[in-house]
């Protein structure tokens, strides 16, 4: 089941009054693969409450002078860090339960 925060439901006008980020500058965060909106059958943007605290993360990484090629890699060492720590943690599982692929 999935929380209310992950579903997208906001309208690019909306997040840009939550953020204060200008639309332009939320697209091309989009555009520089740090968000990823789902788009309706229309074509618009939607965003989650997740995305929202994502691009007030990312922004304020920006005013701190990171660039954004820097946020990316970050987040991908993150990503890999939690993709090992989910794979030992099946693996202790596995072996406590004898679970044998």
């Amino acid at each position: 089941m999935s929380s209310y925060k992950d579903k997208k439901v906001i309208t690019i006008g909306i997040v840009s009054e939550l953020t204060g980020l200008s639309e332009r500058k939320i697209r091309y965060y989009e555009e520089r693969k740090l968000i990823y909106p789902e788009r309706s059958k229309g074509g618009t943007r939607k965003y989650s409450f997740l995305d929202v605290e994502r691009l007030l993360d990312i922004a304020n990484k920006m005013e701190d002078g990171m660039q954004t090629f820097e946020i990316r890699k970050m987040e991908q060492k993150q990503m890999q860090k939690k993709e090992v720590r989910d794979r030992m943690l099946r693996g202790q599982l596995n072996a406590a339960f004898n679970i044998r692929k």
